[in-house]
Order: structure tokens, then sequence, then C-alpha cells
């Protein structure tokens, strides 16, 4: 029972007792009846018009959160959130993804109040890891970050397993975290558990610059600084605790707050001489090949790496990290990575993750034995931001590779000098032994495409239905569409990249970074903002164990009229882990009859369609006949098209 509701309840039981009328029973209509002279209890009375009218009377009114004092009523025209809000304008903030606290209250209000909700428009989530991952997808698409609020101790540590996705996959992004930094100030109980002496160590292991500012002059100045270093290559999460005080209390002179000029910071280029020494390697090479992984983020960057591939008619691999390669270009041979690799003289990596992976392999079987898979005497050329920045208790630099050249640099801000070069380097003989590569280079990739096609038909008409033929039927209707898949291709085999015309670097994001379960539908949401905003249609092939970590972003896409076309990849299962189990279990001669205990997803089976729907979502399904996905799928792009999220739920083959 709140306090508010006490005295008004203690009156009228005080009165009651006095006039005996304790067990007296309100009837309908008015009418009363004495109770008998011995109860067994105190009676349940039914409200009446004249009982409420008299309880209201004596009612308190409800208390503040804290014990009145002298300043709970005074009006505070400038707080310290208005100024925080205007550092999210100066930097170009357009959304900020929260689930709300007490602890960023005052920047809550800011938002709604003083900005008018509008740049930022405060997105509301049911969940912070769907805050962060919103923020996470947002910013690979739009290209600048988006922030998150937090709150404090309990929020932030909700928010990490997202923060670590962005560190792992390079994203920058601004999380702002509440906090009551001066003990006391705190009120009692809650506002000590949601309080940290040093907030930022929760996450610093994963986020490239953390600040705690004591002033408003501070705030300002490290705001700045965090969102300079946040979008400066490599690109990551940044974290500012905002304290409660400082958001709440006036800002005394305005006029005394400096803040520094927000400019971009050029990316890190590799120098000439150190291009020379690549392009030296390169142009003598008889078998080259090009890996890409987080490498292209613009148009013009990927049309400098196409140039760079034609001149050398390098074959490219796409890791898949972003979208670095057309996948209808002749020279596009992801799908035949190990044997190219295994031929290459000169490798060119750009902003490969794990370069050791690329030229080795660690097998899954007992011992895990490793081997090379590149030449002994292949050229790796690395250029990559990976060497400007480490961390060592989070270990995903992955294996240590010595290159043959390693240069320390933005792969694509170093693409023009290196074209330049190439260009300038090339002799006549070089340039003819390079075009001679172009008939076998284009049968092969025909047959690669082919050989795709062809493994697609397998399974076509079967129920559950294949995830080639869901992401043919995808492709039939949105090829035609300025479209975009904002989910990650690993767990459907990579279909889309294998079957559809991947041509601009915004049609693929990449995956979560850190392999987190719970990234996919809140960053296919965060990714949907940014396409919606310029136009296109987003696509999310969802898969089912990831939804059901943050299911609650449905609501979010639905009460922000997010367009986004969500197309459930259903099967019933964490099927990569079910895979596990039973490896285990075959390697110790024990059957996989019980390996999908603890890996799937049924008995009850659930229905993503109602539960879109219970969110306010346009849904349709389960589907499992393949011949009805097609037109489902028109009616879901329908909805998109109009402004409204769709999902439809598909039951599907495992991969």
């Amino acid at each position: 029972m709140s306090k508010g509701l006490m005295p008004g309840r203690r009156v009228f039981l005080r009165e009651a007792l006095a006039t005996g009328t304790a067990a007296a029973l309100v009837r309908p209509g008015g009418a009363c009846a004495t109770a008998p002279t011995v109860s067994a209890g105190p009676a349940v009375v039914e409200p009446n018009a004249a009982l409420v009218a008299a309880e209201t009377q004596v009612l308190a009114p409800m208390p503040s959160l804290s014990e009145p004092t002298a300043t709970d009523s005074a009006h505070i025209g400038n707080p310290g959130s208005d100024f925080m809000v205007d550092m999210l304008r100066a930097v170009g903030i357009d959304y900020v993804a929260a689930m709300p606290g007490s602890t960023f209250r005052g920047i809550h209000e800011s938002i709604v109040n003083y900005a008018g909700n509008t740049r930022p428009e405060l997105i509301t989530c049911t969940h912070e890891e769907a805050s962060a991952a919103i923020a996470h997808g947002y910013a690979k698409v739009a290209g600048k970050p988006m922030a998150c609020l937090v709150h404090s101790t309990v929020g932030l540590q909700h928010a990490s397993m997202a923060i670590y996705n962005a560190w792992c996959d390079r994203v920058p992004m601004m999380v702002l975290a509440g906090n009551i930094e001066d003990s006391s100030k705190r009120r009692t109980g809650v506002e000590w558990y949601h309080t940290a002496q040093d907030l930022g160590a929760m996450v610093r292991d994963y986020t490239k610059w953390d600040d705690m500012p004591l002033s408003l002059q501070q705030y300002g100045e490290s705001f700045v600084r965090a969102y300079s270093m946040s979008v400066t290559p490599p690109m990551e999460p940044v974290l500012i605790v905002a304290d409660g005080e400082l958001q709440e209390q006036p800002i005394e002179n305005a006029s005394d707050i400096v803040v520094p000029t927000v400019r971009p910071v050029a990316p890190p280029a590799a120098s000439p001489g150190a291009l020379a020494a690549a392009v030296e390697l390169l142009r003598h090479a008889k078998s080259p090949v090009i890996v890409a992984d987080r490498a292209i983020r613009t148009a013009a960057g990927m049309n400098l790496l196409i140039e760079i591939a034609q001149a050398l008619n390098a074959p490219v691999i796409d890791l898949l990290a972003r979208m670095n390669f057309p996948t209808n270009h002749y020279l596009n041979r992801t799908w035949q990575q190990v044997a190219l690799i295994s031929k290459a003289d000169v490798i060119l990596a750009l902003e490969v993750g794990d370069l050791w992976g690329v030229t080795g392999a660690v097998s899954d079987s007992i011992g895990r034995p490793s081997k090379r898979i590149a030449r002994p005497d292949a050229k790796v050329i690395s250029i990559s931001t990976a060497y400007l920045y480490g961390k060592s208790n989070m270990q995903d630099a992955q294996r240590y590779s010595s290159a043959t050249l390693a240069i320390a640099a933005d792969s694509e801000a170093s693409l023009p000098e290196l074209l330049r070069i190439l260009n300038a380097s090339l002799t006549t003989e070089q340039k003819e032994s390079a075009a001679a590569r172009t008939g076998p280079l284009k049968q092969a990739f025909d047959a690669m495409r082919t050989a795709a096609r062809n493994d697609a038909t397998r399974g076509w008409n079967a129920s559950p239905i294949s995830t080639a033929r869901l992401s043919q039927e995808v492709w039939n209707v949105i090829k035609d569409e300025n479209w975009a898949l904002v989910s990650s291709s690993l767990f459907i085999s990579r279909w889309p990249q294998r079957l559809w015309d991947f041509t601009e670097p915004y049609q693929y994001i990449g995956g979560e970074g850190g392999y987190g379960v719970g990234y996919g539908a809140p960053a296919a949401v965060g990714a949907a903002l940014a396409h919606g905003r310029a136009g296109r249609i987003a696509v999310n092939i969802q898969t089912d164990g990831d939804l059901m970590v943050l299911p609650g972003v449905l609501w979010t896409a639905a009460h922000h009229k997010v367009p986004l076309l969500t197309v459930m990849h259903n099967n019933r299962a964490w099927h990569q882990e079910t895979m596990h189990i039973q490896r285990m279990a075959n390697r110790r001669d024990r059957g996989a009859d019980h390996g999908t205990v603890g890996t799937v997803l049924n008995d009850p089976a659930i229905d993503y369609a109602a539960m879109a729907k219970s969110m306010g979502m346009w849904a349709e399904g389960p589907i499992s006949k393949p011949e009805e996905l097609g037109p489902a799928l028109v009616r879901a792009l329908a909805q998109v098209k109009n402004g409204q999220p769709a999902l439809l739920d598909v039951v599907t083959q495992p991969r």
C-alpha cells in the first residue's frame, strides 16, 4: 500500500470502529445490513459513490519521491540537462534510444520538452541491450553514431552485451549513463544500489574512452572528445557518465561554458612510401588475391576497390563483415576462398580482423591441430587500423599473424593513393599479363554462380521451407525496390550473397561483431531507422533464437512505425548449438539421439506472428508451405511500403 493512501484508510477505519459499523456491508443501491455481532475478520466493503466521495476527501496527496524540501517547488528553467541535449545536437545525433531510468531523468525530460523530441528523437525501448543494439545497427547505415541512455549500474550491465558487440564490430556509439556521484545527494535505498564509484570500469575493456565529468564545462569538453574518438578509425563505442545533480541543477553562468568546436578528424591514411612498397609486391604478382573485411564504408570506397581489383585482375574475397565488393562482379570469388588463398603469391588484406584465420585454420577436433592454408612463400600485405589500438582482456584481436608488409592505416582512406601509385607503376607488360587473366576469371565466376543456383534447388519444395528458397522468394519481391539487407546472413548459409545482386555498400552491414545473440532484431530496427530516412526498404531475415532474447523490440518498431520487413528464419532451435552437442556426443560415442535436449525451441512451438500482433505489428504465419511464401511476402511488403513494420513467421529448415 502506498504511503499516499494510508491517512485516508486510517481515518475511515477509526470512524468505523467508533460508530460500530466496521463490519457493515455496503450493498448496491446504498442499502445497509447489520453484520453479525461476531466477525471472523475484517469485512470486504463493496464501494459505492458515497464511500468513494467520503474517502477521497481524507486522502492525502501523493508524496514526492523524496521528503519535501524548500527546493521541491522551485522552478528551474535552465537545467544542466538542457546543455547536455545541446551537446547531442551539436554533434548531429538524430536519435537517442532508451528504456526509462531515474538517473537520467533530467536528460530524458530535456529531450522531450526542451528539444521537442526532435533532433534528437527518443526511441523508446524495453531493454537497455536493445537500446545499444539499435544504436549499433543505425551507425552502420547512417555512417555516424546514435546515442543510447542507460540507467547507471543495472542499465549499463544490461547494455554491456550490445556494447561489446559494437566494440568487436568497430562501430561508433555514444553511451550516456546516469549516475549519482555525490553520496550525500543519494536517496536511501535504490540510489545506492544504482550508483557506482567508477561506473566506466564495467565496460572499460570494450569501450574506446570513458569519462565522468564533474562540471558542465568538463562535460562539454569530454563529450566532444568522446564523439571525435568514436568516429575516428578504429571506430568504437565511448561512454560519458552524466551525473544526476549535474543534470538537474540550474546552469549558473551559461556564458562561462566554452565548448570546443566539433570538427571531423581525418582518418589515418597510409604513407606514400608504404603504399609504394605494397604496389611493388602487387604489380609483380602472378596470382594476387584481395581479401576485404571491414574495409568499405562508402560508394566511393567501393568504386576505388573495384578499380584496384580490375587493374590487377585480382579476385576478391569478401569476408562480409561489411558489404565490400559487388556480388555480381566477375572478380568476386568469395565462395572459393580456400582454393584462391592456397594458390596466391601475394595477398592484399584490407581491415581483416582475423589475418591468421585467412592464411591458416584450426580444426575443431581433439587437440585442435592447426595448419597453414596459404603458400609458404606467399607475401601478405595488411592495411588495417587494428595496428593502432589494442586491449588485452577481451580476446577479439584473434591469433597474431605477421604480415610481410604491415601498414597501420585506415584501408578506405588509403585506397586513393594506392590506386594512383598502382596505375603509375604498372608497365605495359604487367597490364597485358593481368588482362590475360580476364577470360579464366570470368569463367570461374560464372561457374561459381551456377553452382550456387544449382545448390539452391535442393529441397526447393520441401516443408519446412529451405533457407535457399526463403532467400530467393525474398529476392523476387524486393529486387526492383531500393532495398537493403539489415541482418546477418551467416545462419542462412550466406544464400543472399550467393543468389542476390548486392551492388551498394549500404545493402549489407554485416553481423553482430562479437557473435552475441540478441543483436539481430534490435540492430535491424536501428538500421531500418536510417534506411527509412533514405527511402529504402529494410529487410531482416530474423533467426528465432536471437529474437527471443529481446522480443520487446517488436513493440519499439511498431510504436515508432519503423518500416522494416522481418521474415522469420524459424527453425525452432538454436541450431548451431544443436550441432555442437551432437558433435560432442558423436566424438564420445554416445550417439546423437539426445543432441537436441536444451537446444530446441518447441513443445510448445513459439507463435511469432501472434507475438508480433500482440505488440501492434502487422504479421502473418506460421508459413511452412513454400508456395504460400511468395504471396505472403507481397502482402507484407505492401505494409512496409506504407510506412509500417511487418513480420512473416516462416518455419524453415535448420540452415
